[in-house]
């Protein structure tokens, strides 16, 4: 049993009194009478995704705040489960500038393991925890129009790194996202784009998060990662950043690697018009209803000023 599952198990395990419980409800009312009605999109990933007793857990929080009338919105990420599946192929992940390379076979895979494999099980999950999940890759109502993604080395600006079919988002078409909300679906969504020849792109899916978060004027955008937050260079964590301290992270790299596509698009759904953007700890049982329906502050969050 991992460190998660137990901690999960010896929580489950721990009676509360019915009038305990009847305090934690009422203590919940004013932030779900305030976020009644409003879209949270919750980038999903890291421990959380594979950890069995995690993902229960988020199952039943993305339930439950359907359920309460919040409108959650998932956009799940596949890092390491299209690691596997390459290996398996006997290919190994490239990666430059937090992006991993994506040659026409790896696009593939890409494919089949994001709208396939791990979109089914989240669907599952959700639906199991009493919930109706739906799944969408950005094909699905011509919702993400992408082109080939320019990168630029962040050393010398001039040589730029062909990543392949990695997408830059040009436009996010929600309208199939808020047929499904206004019909009590959840949206569970994987982070591939489509082209003007109909060729497939690979989407960072921190990047997709913010983007819709930004496009359906959500109220929060949340990010599960597997660490506590975002971290200074003595590892403590920074549980409040404005734009300039970020761009200082940025330049000093004490924000570098995956964290980079990450943080930049929490800043970007910041400044445009994302109420909230929190980094929040995956491997914390139930930190969706922690973080959304209680004071308690988790992670990072990140202001457009």
């Amino acid at each position: 049993m991992s460190e998660s599952s137990a901690y999960v198990h010896s929580v489950a395990s721990t009676p509360i009194a019915p009038s305990d419980k009847a305090q934690i409800l009422a203590q919940a009312l004013p932030y779900i009478r305030k976020f009644h009605g409003k879209t949270m999109v919750i980038k999903y990933g890291g421990n959380a995704m594979t950890d069995p007793a995690l993902q229960k857990a988020f199952a039943e929080d993305v339930v439950l705040l359907k359920l309460v009338g919040i409108k959650p919105v998932v956009v799940h990420g596949g890092g390491p489960q299209i690691e596997s599946a390459l290996k398996r192929l006997g290919k190994k992940g490239e990666f430059i500038q937090g992006m991993r390379v994506t040659d026409a076979e790896t696009m593939e895979v890409v494919e089949w393991v994001l709208g396939g494999e791990v979109q089914q099980d989240i669907v599952g999950l959700i639906n199991q925890a009493g919930g109706k999940a739906v799944g969408l890759t950005g094909r699905d109502g011509a919702m993400i129009r992408a082109q080939k993604l320019k990168m630029l080395d962040q050393i010398d600006p001039s040589i730029e790194h062909d990543v392949g079919q990695v997408g830059d988002i040009q436009s996010v078409d929600p309208a199939v996202v808020q047929a499904l909300q206004d019909d009590a679906f959840i949206p569970v969504i994987s982070p591939i784009g489509f082209g003007e020849n109909n060729e497939s792109y690979n989407i960072n899916a921190d990047v997709v998060a913010a983007k819709l978060a930004t496009v359906l004027k959500a109220e929060k955008l949340l990010m599960l990662t597997n660490i506590s937050g975002v971290l200074d260079k003595s590892g403590n964590l920074l549980t409040d950043l404005s734009s300039r301290q970020i761009d200082a992270l940025f330049a000093d790299g004490t924000i570098s690697g995956g964290m980079l596509p990450k943080i930049a698009g929490a800043l970007d759904a910041a400044k445009s018009g994302v109420h909230a953007v929190h980094i929040v700890d995956g491997r914390v049982p139930h930190v969706l209803l922690l973080e959304i329906l209680t004071d308690q502050a988790f992670g990072t969050m990140i202001r457009s000023h």
